[in-house]
């Protein structure tokens, strides 16, 4: 599969359908204007208007929702195991923690019968669905965090662009930005709440759902990443089309890359308002950037998101979740990520643990960062990789997970021996250090 995005944790989970909305496909609007995603957007107001559809007064615990209940983003079960929020703000814990990008996948059997009725993009906007599938591999894995079932490219559908999965070849946009002036064609006032609110919708029926047992990551990609597929229209190695808009069109394309942070941050307030408990910025094209276009056209904007993020938490008086950067093959800005205003910074599997852990300094968390391929080999074999990758990271500060997402035809068992032996070599290595 071309230029895999790890989304939820999951992407290719349906190579088959197309985006819908009320029965329509969900074309470009050029509709203009609208209402901004301000305070009764993004912030704890709007999150509950989604949670609740706009039926009722906020006294109403319930309304209906798609054959169940719609709850509304208060009232969480209190958290069991916050074992990764702790090592995402750097305390000390028992064990490392461990989850895996794209753990809600088609390796599992369950999901590929959860979603065989389904195209992609409709079941991403159901929340119902998004929550089984997220809940999935916490019924198989002793899993220490959660990641909702949905996708990155939802935010340029909420843009007006119409995106389809298309079979053996991933998704897909129908009409691509291929001029400048096609910028006057994306919707300028995204009001988050009336475009994403089934994500909303999903973030907070799995945070009941979850009962307390692990934390909720919520995630969106990064600037860089989005507008890249925006312009191709989907995969490409080369991200040619995109990168020439950067060489021949800096300032449309700085246009282009604000408007999705401000539309990324509301965003990701949303998510944290409507019951998320930590946030991934995805910006899985890094590795197309050399450093000097990657200091000019990425990094500004993945600061900006995480400063913008926290001032609105605050305004809003929402929780301050940690955040988390993974930025694929940015090994040349491990230093500037660092320091970019994240919590935690996630690695793929091609640097070595102590050289991140030497570019990136004491004072944030690393994640990562085991082959996904590794996990084809003997269990036995995956056991020895995790012992050597938590000697190398230090159990301290750092949440294993894989360089990337799971693959589809992996075997689970080996998933749930990856999942067994960070927790088993970490609580050895604890004990006797």
């Amino acid at each position: 599969m071309a230029a895999p995005v790890p989304s939820t944790g999951e992407r290719g989970a349906g190579q088959d359908g197309g985006v819908r909305r009320g029965g329509t496909t969900a074309r470009w609007r050029r509709r203009r204007g609208g209402t901004g995603a301000g305070r009764d957007g993004a912030g704890r107001g709007g999150a509950e208007r989604a949670a609740s559809g706009g039926n009722g007064g906020a006294g109403e615990r319930r309304s209906r929702m798609e054959g169940g209940e719609r709850l509304l983003p208060k009232g969480f079960p209190k958290l069991k195991n916050d074992t990764f929020l702790r090592a995402a703000r750097g305390e000390e814990t028992e064990h490392t923690p461990v989850w895996c990008m794209r753990q809600a996948g088609r390796y599992l059997p369950e999901f590929r019968e959860t979603r065989a009725a389904q195209d992609f993009f409709a079941t991403c906007r159901s929340p119902k669905l998004c929550c089984e599938l997220t809940l999935q591999p916490l019924r198989r894995f002793p899993l220490d965090a959660a990641i909702i079932f949905s996708d990155i490219l939802v935010v340029p559908q909420a843009l007006g662009m119409e995106v389809v999965m298309v079979p053996g070849k991933g998704p897909t946009f129908t009409e691509p930005l291929k001029e400048v002036e096609d910028l006057l064609k994306l919707r300028q006032k995204v009001d988050v709440t009336a475009e994403l609110g089934y994500v909303f919708q999903a973030i907070t029926l799995t945070r009941h759902s979850l009962e307390g047992r692990v934390p909720l990551i919520g995630f969106s990609g990064a600037p860089w990443t989005l507008m890249s597929y925006m312009i191709e229209g989907g995969g490409s190695t080369t991200m040619a089309k995109a990168k020439s808009w950067l060489y021949r069109h800096p300032e449309a394309s700085h246009r282009l890359l604000r408007l999705l942070a401000d539309v990324i941050t509301d965003y990701l307030v949303g998510q944290v308002a409507a019951g998320a408990q930590a946030l991934q910025l995805f910006e899985s094209h890094a590795g197309h950037l050399g450093p000097e276009q990657f200091q000019d056209f990425a990094l500004p904007y993945i600061r900006d998101i995480s400063q913008a993020v926290k001032s609105k938490l605050k305004e809003e008086a929402l929780p301050l979740v940690p955040m988390i950067i993974f930025a694929k093959d940015a090994h040349y800005a491990l230093r500037d990520l660092a320091c970019a205003g994240y919590e935690v910074v996630g690695l793929d599997w091609t640097i070595r643990p102590q050289e991140a852990r030497a570019q990136t300094g004491k004072d944030v968390t690393l994640q990562g960062n085991l082959d996904p391929c590794a996990l084809y080999a003997p269990k036995e074999k995956i056991g020895e990789l995790v012992k050597k990758m938590l000697e190398g990271f230090g159990t301290q500060r750092y949440i294993a997970n894989l360089g990337h997402g799971l693959y589809p035809d992996m075997n689970p068992e080996h998933v749930g021996a990856f999942v067994e032996a960070v927790h088993a070599h970490s609580r050895h290595i604890n004990k006797h250090s």
